[in-house]
This record gives structure tokens, C-alpha cells and sequence, in this order.
């Protein structure tokens, strides 16, 4: 099996590699067994959290109890067809999700502003 190759050969992982994916472009309907089905393949799982917000539907987080399985999990997951969609797994970076926050908060905080003091970006 691979991940056992990898781990004998103490191979040298990148540093984008954890335990934690980001899942996106599932199908809004998919169950959490059927996610339990697709990723439990590939290792132990110990958490898999599905969005079920306007704005993270299609989304889940699944986190892996090793980091070797995660990397067998995106290797052969990337791209894998679930009802018609091609999934893309992605390994969770928290600076990347904290600047996209970030981001929103000070678009949030400009609007609020322009609101208050009725200044307009707007041509007229």
C-alpha cells in the first residue's frame, strides 16, 4: 500500500501537507455517510463537517487522524466524479481562510461607513 511505503521511507512531506482538507464542489445533497464512504478509503477520519449555509454549501472540512492518509486522500480525490461534479481537495491553510475573513470584514467595515457618513463610490 502507499502510505505505508511513505511512512517506512520517512519520506519528507511538503509543508502544505496536514491532517485537515477542504472539500469543495460537492453536491448540495450529498449525505455525511456517503462522505464517510469517499473519504474513509483512504484512513481513519476524525471529524468531517459538511456546509450547510447559503454560503457553504457544496464545502465540507474532513480531518484525518494521521497526515499520511490525508495525502493518499487528495492524491487520488482531486478531481474524483461524486453525481456529476468533480471534487477539489485542497489541504487547510489557515492563513489563506483568515485573509479571505479578513478581507470581508474591511469590505463590511467600508460599506458601514460609506453608509454612515452617505459617501458614494458610485459614478452618478
Amino acid at each position: 500500500m502507499t502510505t505505508i511505503s511513505l511512512r517506512k521511507s520517512n519520506t519528507r512531506l511538503p509543508p502544505e501537507v496536514n491532517r485537515v482538507l477542504y472539500v469543495r464542489n460537492l453536491p448540495f445533497n450529498i449525505s455525511s455517510e456517503e462522505m464517510y464512504d469517499i473519504f474513509g478509503k483512504y484512513g481513519a477520519i476524525r471529524q468531517i463537517r459538511i456546509g450547510n449555509s447559503k454560503d457553504t454549501k457544496g464545502t465540507a472540512f474532513v480531518v484525518y487522524e494521521d497526515i499520511y492518509d490525508a495525502k493518499t486522500a487528495v492524491d487520488h480525490l482531486s478531481g474524483f466524479n461524486v453525481a456529476n461534479r468533480y471534487l477539489i481537495v485542497l489541504y487547510y491553510q489557515q492563513a489563506k481562510m483568515s485573509k479571505k475573513v479578513d478581507q470581508k470584514k474591511k469590505e463590511d467595515e467600508i460599506a458601514r461607513m460609506q453608509e454612515k457618513y452617505g459617501v458614494s463610490t458610485k459614478d452618478k
